[in-house]
């Protein structure tokens, strides 16, 4: 048996493969301890004959494909668990990359700790795969320890909704069942808090681990902002999905929190969105309606008072209002950083503890 398995999903990543296979090729556990598990989604680039040739090489790596394009990784990332046979099981999309040592960093902690997961550190890196200075989770702030489902500032902040930051023990994946969501985006949240809620013993590592490649970095706007209609009519079915998951685990306590985070981060899609007509814009804010109404429900409030004002908009159905006054934010945001839009983008810790009184 292989000591970990990772799965890795692609899509027309040529520029950007190599360096991520071969994070893998050279870790210090040794690669002949490793699986590696590829699984194209339809690349139309030279991605798959890349892949092809580490396949060809090394009987440890699986090259697999799906039927056909779907667009997001939660697809591929099952197929990939349906071929496991390693011990753990990681993660990494095919345009980031690891540090050497991440795996050998994980596998011995788990192991340590005898967790069901671990979720650690992680930096982003430029498209070119320069490392940015600071990790995302500061390492002064936040040592190691032993995460709690019940602590929603400490054990929250670290515990965030990608799965390329962890490692997961096999059978505990297996034996409860554990599949991404297919078709959407925010495909690897489900899967973490689903994770989270089967969980008995979760831990953090401040090892940064994991490089996420921000790609288009310099641009004024990330394309990723452009979201067509189609986009959020998929994370709207993919909220739903989350929400009724916290729902039916009886965690609406722990939902709060990720509610408060995402609330914030749909809002601000929309609003920087240059891919929507106006017609769209008023299906998109119709349809996600029941989404804010839970704003008044659960009782989280807005981080800032623009957004208090949208909300209140979109519950009482002045649509046309909303899209006024994101139009007005809209053009604000084009002359900010990407930093500070970021971090506009982002409720503050001393957000969430207000929400605990």
């Amino acid at each position: 048996m292989y000591k970990v398995s990772i799965i890795v999903p692609m899509y027309n990543v040529e520029n950007y493969l190599k360096d991520c296979l071969n994070s893998i090729l050279n870790q210090t556990i040794g690669f002949e301890n490793l699986e590696v598990i590829i699984v194209d989604d339809n690349s139309t680039d030279k991605s798959f004959e890349i892949a092809k040739e580490f396949s060809d090489k090394y009987e440890n790596v699986a090259l697999l494909k799906t039927e056909k394009n779907t667009g997001v990784a939660g697809h591929a990332r099952n197929i990939g668990l349906e071929h496991v046979h390693g011990e753990y099981i990681m993660f990494t999309d095919a345009d980031d990359f690891y540090s050497l040592d991440a795996c050998e960093t994980l596998y011995n902690f788990i192991k340590e700790k005898d967790a069901d997961f671990v979720t650690a550190n992680y930096k982003n890196a430029d498209e070119d795969g320069k490392e940015w200075e600071q990790p995302i989770f500061s390492q002064e702030k936040y040592d190691t320890f032993l995460l709690d489902s019940y602590d929603y500032i400490n054990s929250f902040f670290v515990l965030n909704s990608s799965v390329c930051n962890k490692i997961f023990n096999a059978e505990f994946v297996k034996k409860n069942e554990l599949r991404f969501l297919e078709g959407v985006p925010a495909e690897d949240a489900f899967f973490s808090y689903s994770s989270m809620m089967c969980a008995s013993k979760i831990y953090y590592n401040k090892s940064v681990i994991y490089f996420y490649r921000v790609r288009n970095a310099s641009k004024t706007l990330s394309v990723s902002w452009n979201c067509s209609k189609n986009y959020f009519e998929n994370i709207n079915s993919a909220y739903k999905s989350i929400y009724n998951k916290f729902l039916e685990n009886d965690r609406l306590d722990y939902y709060r929190f990720f509610y408060a985070k995402s609330m914030t981060y749909m809002l601000y899609k929309f609003i920087d969105s240059v891919s929507l007509t106006e017609e769209e814009k008023i299906e998109v804010l119709s349809e996600m309606r029941w989404f804010y109404k839970l704003s008044s429900e659960l009782d989280v409030p807005a981080c800032q008072k623009s957004l208090s004002l949208i909300i209140n908009k979109i519950v009482s159905g002045e649509y046309k209002d909303v899209i006024d006054i994101c139009g007005v934010i809209s053009d604000i945001r084009k002359y900010m950083s990407k930093e500070d839009r970021e971090k506009m983008s982002k409720p503050t810790t001393e957000f969430y503890k207000e929400m605990l009184k």
